[in-house]
């Protein structure tokens, strides 16, 4: 989204470095088993029957968190003393899901910090209509700037291209879009790789042997793509195949319908890697409802409540996740920026931070299973989320 995929800073006036280094110092105070520990299968259904040999999938949780918080800081000291009083910014995502939350969470600190307005909106159903009549009204509403995350790369470069003419600088946020298409930048996440880390997790997960089913909201969004090509390019040279790739069109239920299809009509599946923020739970509650937890293995993205819930129990061995927290966050500073010192001076405070890309300002990738759960939710409660 991830697409359909956390963090805040919550501490009043530390600067963003002082968070980073308070934050590594908390979890590491808290930490039993460090955010880099592995984590096993306890190789039992739910049960309590063994199912298969434990595995052990080496989890991280550093993100990009240090290079965005110097980055803030430049952006923080760029602004001081400018004129913001006129800004009106909009945060626009792609469904209005748990996932996004942090997201919200990060942009209204971000706009409470810089002292601006600003407005987040969702699409309630992940429609392309629904979001494109936000925008509009947005540009109604007299924004100054405005970050999105595309549900349909294609469809999104008429409204950008109107806002770029009329002085309205663009990021795009979680899901890139080509350059040409006019966005000042991309935050988000490095999706390919993102996608190897689930095909890397699978592949230890698996024993590098299997069928795996990936289960995602769109076949056609760039994010998704991404994540896929990543994933299936980390399968390659091992036994593992990819038997099937089920769009689910951002409906949660027709996740959970796709994978229970292709669990009782493939025995040989043994993988499942959910792409969207739901894909996750509704692969864990398959594959529960079918007796086959530990035999069936689960890779899946983002954060979700009940994800996180099916890491702990062992119905789901890996997750992959994003930082919507820095893309609300640090996008706030961004447009800011790119309106207040235009496009050029704000890229090249931005520059050192590039990935090698050269377009992508990565909010990092983390890999969350039973060994760094713990320390991943103390990290959450640090920054301030539930």
């Amino acid at each position: 989204m991830r697409d359909v995929r956390s963090r805040s800073r919550g501490f009043g006036r530390w600067s963003a470095a002082a968070i980073a280094v308070a934050m590594v110092a908390a979890i590491g105070a808290c930490s039993k088993s460090g955010a880099g520990d592995s984590s096993s299968d306890t190789g039992k259904s739910s049960g309590g029957a063994t199912t298969s040999t434990a595995v052990s999938i080496k989890g991280d949780i550093a993100f990009n968190d240090a290079n965005l918080a110097k980055l803030d800081d430049a952006l923080k000291a760029a602004l001081a003393g400018k004129d913001l009083s006129k800004l009106n910014e909009a945060m626009v995502v792609n469904v209005a899901v748990d996932y996004w939350n942090a997201g919200k969470a990060g942009f209204n600190k971000g706009l409470k910090d810089l002292g601006v307005k600003g407005t987040y909106q969702a699409p309630a159903n992940g429609r392309l209509d629904q979001q494109l009549s936000i925008i509009q009204t947005l540009r109604g509403q007299g924004i100054t700037g405005l970050s999105v995350s595309a549900i349909d790369p294609t469809a999104i470069k008429s409204p950008i291209s109107s806002a770029n003419k009329a002085g309205i600088p663009v990021l795009a946020i979680d899901s890139p879009l080509p350059k040409e298409d006019g966005a000042a930048l991309y935050l988000g996440t490095p999706n390919y790789t993102a996608g190897q880390k689930a095909g890397e997790a699978m592949k230890q997960a698996l024993g590098g042997k299997g069928q795996v089913v990936i289960l995602v909201g769109s076949l056609t969004t760039s994010n998704a793509v991404e994540r896929i090509q990543g994933f299936e390019d980390a399968l390659k040279g091992t036994g593992i195949k990819v038997a099937q790739k089920l769009s689910d069109g951002m409906d949660a239920a027709k996740a959970l319908t796709n994978a229970q299809t292709a669990i009782q009509t493939n025995p040989d599946i043994n993988g499942l890697y959910g792409v969207y923020s739901y894909d996750g739970p509704s692969a864990g509650q398959a594959v529960q409802a079918a007796g086959k937890t530990g035999r069936v293995k689960i890779v899946s993205d983002d954060s979700d409540p009940q994800t996180l819930k099916f890491v702990q129990s062992g119905v789901i061995q890996a997750t992959v996740l994003q930082q919507p927290y820095q893309q609300g966050y640090t996008g706030a500073y961004l447009l800011a920026a790119f309106k207040v010192l235009g496009k050029q001076a704000t890229l090249d405070l931005v520059k050192p931070y590039l990935e090698s890309d050269g377009a992508t300002l990565s909010s990092g990738v983390g890999l969350v299973t039973g060994g760094n759960l713990a320390d991943y939710q103390a990290k959450l409660k640090d920054l301030g989320i539930s």
